[in-house]
């Protein structure tokens, strides 16, 4: 008789959980975003970011269709420095290929706006969600359009002076990106019915918020290492250069320049990051073991270390093997589902305090 009741009740919460569609939908468009971050991180690699001269917003959705529209985006191409300087042995099968993934970027890019905006609509008519909340889902779109321009003004600094992206646009870039995956994971596990079990208090929620502070700090820091390819050099551990804290971390002039262009001082700083993160979740997740186990909301904890350490291994195999493209977008995707994992635990321990 029990299950029986149980089970209806279960039903019934099932069939009146008006936002259960608003929620798939808003994780899906993180795995989404994710997918692009993992696209973008190909881009990045293979050089491909400024293969398209121009931004079309919407006849740029169909790509060269016959061999003449092929030339003519190869020319576009051979008039900015990167072709002049470095590229300039391509054909035009090899254009075809780096041209290939910056498209690909952006169509899914264009993807990601309708995914948005359709759904947005529908739900809006159904009204599945209030005014209250339909605002800030409008501003998660926003952010996202934002993305978009922050793309092309990115893209837009390597068709004159540079032979690549600045590493300045490129890490706003990435930033902004992260900021919308951790939105798109916090707004639809902040809306789960009921409470998650644990005792959560307010040191809680600022622990898992500096941690959240410092991935967030590290995915820029590794921005700026892909976008002067400072892990193509020092490719030892734990050693660097030869000592674990090296030499000619401040030759450059103005100091601050060396924490944005000096390759040495970059990947010192990125690698530091990377330490730092990990004593601090192990004081975080020694703390919590003796003030009161991993029960409930805080059974995250366990999950987060095991994260943090599978993502120091891939850094260092992927700096050991000179950043292949396979470990260096791996090292990327996870930095992400890291940020998201913090960002649905924090979700999960506002919503335990309700």
């Amino acid at each position: 008789m029990t299950v029986v009741h149980n089970a209806a009740l279960s039903h019934t919460r099932y069939a009146d959980d008006r936002l259960r569609s608003v929620r798939i939908w808003l994780y899906s468009l993180a795995a989404f975003v994710l997918l692009m971050v993992v696209v973008g991180g190909i881009t990045r690699l293979t050089e491909s970011g400024l293969s398209i001269t121009s931004w079309k917003p919407i006849s740029g959705t169909i790509p060269p269709l016959n061999d003449q529209q092929w030339v003519a985006e190869f020319e576009a191409y051979k008039q900015i420095p990167q072709y002049q300087v470095n590229n300039n042995w391509m054909s035009l099968d090899d254009f075809k290929y780096i041209f290939f993934w910056e498209y690909l970027h952006r169509l899914l890019g264009r993807v990601l706006g309708l995914l948005f905006m359709v759904p947005f609509l529908v739900f809006l008519v159904q009204k599945r969600f209030t005014p209250q909340l339909a605002w800030p889902l409008f501003g998660l779109f926003v952010l996202g359009g934002f993305q978009g321009l922050l793309g092309w003004w990115m893209v837009s600094s390597g068709l004159t002076e540079l032979t690549s992206v600045s590493q300045y646009r490129l890490a706003a870039h990435l930033c902004a990106a992260s900021l919308l995956f951790m939105a798109l994971v916090y707004v639809p596990r902040s809306l789960e019915p009921g409470r998650t079990p644990g005792l959560v208090r307010k040191h809680h929620l600022w622990a898992a918020g500096i941690l959240l502070c410092l991935l967030f700090l590290q995915i820029g820091a590794g921005a700026f290492v892909a976008g002067i390819d400072a892990g193509m050099g020092y490719n030892t551990w734990p050693l660097m250069d030869g000592a674990i804290i090296p030499s000619g971390m401040g030759v450059m002039e103005p100091f601050w320049r060396n924490f944005f262009e000096n390759n040495l001082t970059v990947q010192f700083i990125h690698r530091g990051l990377a330490y730092l993160i990990v004593a601090y979740v192990a004081v975080v997740l020694w703390q919590q073991s003796r003030q009161g186990g991993f029960d409930g909301v805080h059974g995250w904890l366990p999950r987060l270390g095991v994260l943090v350490l599978l993502q120091v291994v891939l850094g260092i195999m992927t700096l050991l093997h000179a950043v292949p493209i396979s470990l260096a977008v791996g090292h990327q995707a996870l930095a992400f589902m890291l940020a998201g994992a913090v960002t649905a635990y924090i979700a999960d321990m506002v919503r335990a305090r309700r």
